[in-house]
């Protein structure tokens, strides 16, 4: 069975939205390094439609070893209003969510990666399909968004095991968590 990892970066009140106001200031060579290391463990992403437009928009257009690995990857897309994706390699999960979820993580020593801690990651949480959680806690109060921006998610209680840590240079933690469930 494979796996699948959630990376997402999560400012010290927990807010995993509006990047542009707490995340940019922390972005260098080690962040970069560790992110293209995760990338390249992965056999395929896994996002949200909103991840999906952001990230559709954007890495296309580059050129460096990041961008390479990225617009090469296998990407799975959970949208029901998704049509015909533009960015190469991208395929469509269209209807129930946990159902194709655990359809692609029940290939054998598969392992998918996630961006960022929105409605899917949070799904699969619940669900018991997101095995691991890799939060980049960045020392930076952004004091900003509303519920739905909150790492928080009311009503999902999940306990999970701390397997490692690592503290880059410019003050951020990655901790990395394991779902006991999955």
């Amino acid at each position: 069975m494979g796996t699948i990892s959630s990376s997402t970066f999560v400012s010290l009140d927990g807010v995993v939205n509006h990047m542009d106001k707490w995340h940019f200031d922390y972005v260098d060579d080690e962040s970069g390094a560790l992110a293209l290391e995760q990338l390249q463990a992965a056999d395929a992403m896994l996002m949200g439609r909103k991840t999906y437009e952001v990230y559709a928009g954007a890495w296309p257009e580059r050129d460096d070893k990041y961008a390479d690995a990225i617009n090469a990857i296998p990407k799975y897309v959970a949208s029901t209003t998704l049509g015909d994706p533009a960015w190469h390699n991208t395929s469509v999960l269209g209807g129930d969510l946990i159902e194709a979820v655990r359809a692609l993580r029940a290939e054998e020593g598969r392992s998918i990666l996630m961006h960022g801690y929105g409605p899917v990651a949070k799904a699969l949480l619940r669900a018991d399909l997101l095995d691991e959680l890799h939060l980049w806690v960045h020392p930076h109060l952004a004091g900003i968004g509303d519920a739905d921006d909150l790492l928080l998610n009311q009503g999902l209680t999940k306990k999970l095991e701390l397997t490692a840590t690592r503290t880059l240079g410019s003050g951020v933690i990655v901790l990395t968590f394991r779902n006991p469930g999955a």
